[in-house]
């Protein structure tokens, strides 16, 4: 470890020389920021892994029934388990999606689950994202640089390889193929997660395509290559949101989506990674549903907890938090990031009525959770090791079947005193150890 340690100036110089960085819009400006890397990496048991394993696959294979269900038949709906209303008017529920069935059926191809451990070992989900979930890349290029840095730690570590990620992702995007090349379809260079779609698309073997290199002729969608000849595309990992995605469907004003494509889908002539209006199941209010969700479609105890959660659309929750604001941490349900998170116990008397007048306004807008006090994981800070709090970002990948890559994202906060871990909040990351038996 020590040599690790050593090395880690370097590393973080490579990353910054490959462009490594997360890019944050904010105030109309583009930032682009290190995310920086620590070398200490987090370790999990090989036994605690294969719970995590079945926890994860359990959820995603809930939340991909549960997609089917409200573009299709809706009978979570018309059995009164999920409220009508509060599922319709999420953000992320899209009309223009009802009644397309994705080839395969499958909705969300790779999910993001972001999970903390409490201090008495308890794992707990704090949320589900099956839009475009993003940060595979970084423990992948990092565990490269630190194998070259010390390849003596990974002969006598008994670590599971992480490499598989990129083989996961093409088996993933050929299982839905409905023929042609696979497209890694990002929206350009000032993207905040570019590095990660030209580096996923490499090791893939997909074609890296910005939304002008594809066009639709004949109900079919086409790569342009430059020396001018066309190539059938058969799937679209794409890294844009659903809004910009068609012009001729979503969002008029968009430049950044390919015109058409979307009828394309509709037909089953080309595959979309991850399907669009995946928004309505990571919409944080709906999180609070899944565990009845893994009861309801797979007639199973759910494996994983969510984190102790209060819905204000319902009366008794919302008097509940109203109640006890001063100890819950509320989150905006359309929110991403690390936005939208506000922590009762930092609110002036003042800000604590304020935000209970808007809750009372806006109840569908919110949910409230207990906070749970994670893990610390070490960090260096300079030649010091400092306790940081630390998530574990799981990608469970689905395809002919669901699996977990046996690595994560792992970042964590810099702040001594910040329980938010994001990267766009000025959180780094580090290499997530899984043990091999």
């Amino acid at each position: 470890m020590k040599e690790l340690i050593n090395h880690t100036e370097g590393i973080n110089r490579l990353l910054a020389r490959y462009g490594v960085k997360f890019g944050i819009y904010k105030n109309n400006e583009f930032h682009e920021q290190l995310f920086p890397f620590d070398p200490l990496p987090r370790i999990i048991p090989a036994d605690e892994f294969d719970f995590l394993e079945k926890g994860l696959i359990q959820r995603v294979d809930a939340l991909n029934c549960f997609l089917a269900d409200i573009y299709g038949e809706k009978k979570i709906v018309k059995d009164g388990v999920i409220p009508e209303d509060f599922i319709f008017s999420s953000k992320g529920y899209l009309p223009q999606c009802e009644g397309i069935k994705p080839p395969k059926g499958i909705y969300s191809h790779i999910s993001g689950i972001d999970l903390v451990q409490a201090k008495d070992k308890t794992w707990y989900i704090l949320e589900d994202n099956l839009r475009i979930p993003s940060g595979a890349s970084y423990p992948m290029i990092a565990r490269e640089l630190t194998r070259r840095a010390s390849p003596r730690t990974f002969t006598y570590q008994k670590i599971v390889d992480n490499r598989s990620y990129a083989g996961m992702l093409r088996e993933t995007m050929d299982h839905v193929n409905t023929g042609g090349i696979n497209v890694v379809l990002t929206p350009g260079r000032y993207n905040a997660a570019f590095f990660e779609h030209s580096y996923l698309a490499e090791r893939s073997g997909a074609v890296l395509a910005m939304p002008q290199d594809l066009y639709v002729e004949n109900n079919r969608l086409y790569y342009r290559q430059y020396e001018g000849e066309s190539l059938q595309v058969g799937a679209v990992y794409r890294r844009l949101s659903d809004e910009y995605l068609d012009p001729m469907c979503f969002v008029p004003e968009s430049l950044i989506g390919v015109p058409g494509i979307m009828d394309v889908y509709r037909s089953g002539n080309v595959a979309l990674l991850n399907a669009p209006g995946n928004g309505v199941a990571d919409d944080k209010g709906i999180y609070y549903f899944v565990p009845i969700m893994v009861k309801y479609y797979l007639d199973q105890e759910p494996i994983l907890k969510n984190a102790p959660t209060y819905l204000a659309f319902y009366e008794k929750d919302r008097n509940f938090i109203l109640e006890n604001l001063e100890r819950l941490v509320v989150k905006d349900v359309s929110e991403a990031g690390g936005y939208g998170v506000v922590f009762g116990s930092g609110l002036t008397k003042e800000e604590l009525e304020k935000m209970k007048e808007i809750i009372r306004n806006e109840p569908r807008r919110f949910i409230a959770q207990e906070v749970i006090d994670f893990i610390d994981l070490d960090i260096m800070e300079g030649d010091e090791q400092v306790p940081r709090k630390a998530d574990l970002r799981a990608f469970v990948l689905t395809g002919e079947t669901t699996r977990v890559w046996a690595s994560g994202l792992t970042r964590f906060s810099r702040n001594p005193d910040s329980f938010v871990v994001n990267s766009s909040q000025g959180g780094g990351f580090k290499d997530t150890w899984v043990l091999s038996r």
